[in-house]
């Protein structure tokens, strides 16, 4: 690994996928990886089309996900692939994780981890008897103001936080458009392909990770609504919570898919005993600060770099002016992981920046976040449950 590109194979991500071309580009952007091999749809035809447009031979193109695995392990340790990526519906994230761990492969895999809490404690297990390393793309970590935010806050330049709110709003399932078919909407409101867990485990569990990636802090118990708003839809599409934390603060979490006329609505702010953090998705290059006594300063990505900390600076592309987004973001993961597993290889210790990315454990919680939200969720005389955990 030390003198060339890390291999990348992808599970997903053909012509047809929702999200596989931003793993794709965020991966390439470093120069670090290079796609080598993928099983990108689980329609054949689909998978070696997608493939031969991403310009790979046949022979490194594969129709299932089992083939590819094997095929891969049995070639010489030069061509074979170092690591999977898998951007599947959530029902087909753990049996190929799992068997990529077994094979010897680190694995990028897409939020929420798995399907069951169950396979998410096996997966921990898998990673922690394996040594080999799990990033999930948990893409709005990734964003230099929000890993500033953190930073400042663990310093205390806030004092101690008090209160968070994080807000998810997105309209798109307004109304069932699952029921025309042909659309990414069709397994996120099933079921039987997303989990328990439509709104909260899509989006639901970004929201909640922000909260516990900047502050630090662990989600100890929650008061919860789940609502089904869309008429006969069967899953979630607005969740509410009220949560304690071991830090002694509450956070308010909100996260709605019929919030009509959003996108993408994404705001989390922090208070602390001497002031405030705001950001914003929707215009992620500013980091807003409030104070008692003096007037807001607003600190952007890029201008204002020089004000920004090292562990930020690391995760910055472009000149100032020039806006970093949503494929930075998700790239800064990708790189983070590539650093990491290059450094691992070497037999040195990566950076606390190489290493700043969610792991196996940010999966296993993010799954007892939507297990506990979906328990105290649809029980009208539960006021409390604690956090979940087996």
């Amino acid at each position: 690994m030390k003198n060339r590109k890390l291999r990348m194979g992808m599970i997903g991500g053909g012509s047809d996928a929702f999200i596989g071309a931003i793993h794709r580009r965020a991966a390439l952007m470093e120069n670090q990886i290079e796609l080598v091999c993928g099983c990108f749809s689980i329609n054949p035809e689909i998978s070696i089309s997608s493939g031969r447009s991403y310009y790979l031979p046949d022979n490194r193109i594969y129709t299932t996900w089992q083939e590819m695995l094997e095929k891969e392990a049995a070639l010489p340790a030069d061509e074979r692939m170092d690591f999977v990526t898998i951007v599947t519906p959530n029902k087909f994230h753990y049996e190929p994780a799992a068997r990529a761990l077994d094979l010897g492969f680190n694995v990028v895999l897409d939020k929420p981890m798995t399907f069951t809490l169950e396979e998410a404690l096996s997966l921990r297990e898998k990673v922690n008897s394996t040594g080999l390393t799990l990033a999930l793309t948990h893409v709005y970590s990734g964003y230099p103001a929000v890993k500033e935010m953190k930073k400042r806050i663990a310093a205390g330049e806030i004092g101690k936080v008090r209160r968070v709110y994080v807000e998810y709003l997105q309209g798109w399932l307004s109304k069932r458009i699952e029921l025309k078919g042909g659309n990414n909407a069709v397994w996120r409101t099933s079921p039987k392909e997303s989990g328990k867990g439509g709104c909260v485990g899509d989006i639901g569990t970004h929201a909640w990770h922000l909260v516990e990636y900047v502050t630090g802090a662990k989600v100890t118990e929650l008061c919860a609504d789940l609502q089904r708003i869309a008429d006969g839809r069967p899953i979630d599409d607005d969740a509410s919570a009220f949560m304690r934390t071991d830090k002694g603060f509450t956070a308010l979490l909100q996260a709605s898919q019929i919030a009509t006329g959003e996108a993408n609505n994404i705001r989390l702010r922090v208070y602390g005993e001497e002031g405030g953090y705001e950001w914003r998705q929707e215009d992620p290059n500013i980091l807003h600060i409030k104070w008692l006594d003096r007037p807001v300063e607003s600190l952007m990505v890029g201008n204002g770099a020089a004000f920004y900390g090292d562990f930020a600076k690391w995760n910055m592309r472009t000149p100032a002016g020039h806006p970093e987004g949503f494929i930075e973001s998700f790239a800064n993961i990708y790189r983070n992981f590539a650093m990491t597993l290059r450094a691992k290889n070497a037999g040195e210790t990566p950076t606390e920046e190489m290493l700043d990315f969610p792991t196996v454990e940010d999966g296993v919680r993010g799954m007892q976040f939507v297990e506990t939200m979906v328990q105290a969720g649809y029980d009208a005389e539960q006021k409390w449950c604690k956090w979940i955990e087996k």
